[in-house]
């Protein structure tokens, strides 16, 4: 179910937001669909990802519409004193829950967390930055620094220390996603915070700490530690376990994945490979009912199956692994997601009629509150709520 529930989490919270691209964005994205009343101001003409694509046949972007549903807009030239006044104001005015302020343009003496609480000691601000010194940084190059692109793709013989021949960017703005859902995260730990103690705070996430953070706690950055290794590239396997992909006789592909004992032994058998596998791991002493060595033989073990799959149509892995407990997708676009009713079947879509763009199937927030996904409406049109919201005047 899809909707809005008698009472939001974060209702009663006011959020001001000066943002652009994924990361801040997706933080007041994200607290909105929770409730919270969130304001997105922007410079006059709007900030840099205002035109960013993807686009509607008409120019609209349907990038910043997708970061922006639910929220109020407002406009303000943001180089004049009376401009940079109206912003003060807005973040500032008084009420129980407002108050705060998240960002990715801070580093201004004008909006500074200093310079706001001494209008509103309880202000809550929280300043995205790039890398940790305060130099800029995007998602892309904070994972170029961090080693993901040298173990992505396929395997080319160097390992260690060395990128692979080719490194391999993710499509996936994974820290940014990341970055944003750290920060609305720390965003409601420090209303909390306000809400026992009285107590504003000045938050500073860098982007580059939340990789790091992240890379830490799964490992890739222990290894080194720990052994001196970095993890090599492995193509479409799937480290320390068993999964790679495969190919159909009529070209579709799948991932296949067995984590426990009972999947791999379920992929043996449907691909009547078991006595092929009991034979191989007989010959090397290998102990198939082990992560660790259905790892190690991975090569030989993905030729066995490889051929009952290449044997056989889409349709026809597609119902046999539907009948198995071997956890497995087949490999699609975005436009066959669309395509193959995934959106209407999930209660996580539901409709919204964007201006610029028409309507469409939008997602809501992904957590369930008593059976319900929290939605939002459109994104507003660029500086709407400007004279509602400000004394500034009309929109700029």
């Amino acid at each position: 179910m899809t909707g809005s529930i008698a009472s939001r989490p974060l209702e009663g919270i006011r959020v001001v937001e000066l943002s652009s691209f994924v990361a801040s964005p997706l933080c007041g994205l994200t607290l909105a669909q929770l409730g919270a009343e969130v304001i997105r101001v922007d410079p006059a003409g709007g900030a840099a990802d205002v035109h960013r694509w993807p686009l509607a046949p008409d120019g609209t972007s349907i990038y910043w519409t997708g970061l922006n549903r639910g929220k109020a807009s407002v406009t303000l030239d943001l180089r004049s004193d009376e401009g940079q006044q109206a912003f003060r104001d807005l973040v500032t005015a008084p009420g129980d829950g407002g108050g705060i302020l998240v960002t990715n343009s801070g580093g201004r003496a004008w909006m500074s967390h200093e310079r706001l609480a001494g209008a509103r000691p309880d202000v809550i601000t929280l300043e995205l930055l790039g890398r940790r010194d305060g130099r800029p940084g995007v998602d892309y190059t904070v994972n170029a620094a961090l080693g993901f692109p040298a173990i992505t793709g396929q395997v080319d013989g160097r390992g260690g220390d060395t990128p692979g021949g080719q490194v391999v960017n993710h499509a996936l703005p994974a820290w940014d996603v990341a970055a944003g859902l750290h920060a609305a995260l720390a965003v409601v730990s420090a209303v909390r915070d306000r809400e026992r103690t009285g107590r504003g705070r000045r938050i500073v996430l860098p982007l580059e700490d939340v990789a790091l953070a992240t890379a830490g706690t799964l490992g890739y950055l222990t290894e080194p530690q720990v052994d001196g290794t970095s993890r090599p590239a492995v193509g479409n396997h799937i480290y320390g376990t068993f999964g790679t992909d495969v190919t159909t006789s009529d070209g579709g592909r799948f991932m296949i994945v067995a984590l426990t004992t009972r999947h791999f032994h379920d992929l043996a058998r449907l691909t009547g490979t078991r006595e092929a596998v009991d034979a191989l791991e007989t010959a090397t002493g290998a102990d198939f009912t082990t992560e660790a060595d259905r790892y190690s033989y991975r090569e030989v073990l993905a030729a066995l199956f490889a051929r009952w799959f290449a044997a056989r149509t889409t349709d026809e892995v597609a119902r046999t692994l539907e009948a198995s407990v071997v956890l497995h997708e087949r490999y699609r676009t975005f436009g066959q997601v669309v395509s193959e009713g995934d959106l209407e079947a999930n209660p996580l879509f539901s409709p919204v009629d964007q201006p610029g763009i028409g309507r469409y199937l939008a997602a809501a927030h992904p957590a369930m509150f008593d059976g319900t996904h929290l939605t939002t409406g459109p994104a507003p049109v660029l500086g709407a709520d400007t004279g509602r919201l400000t004394s500034g005047g009309p929109p700029v």
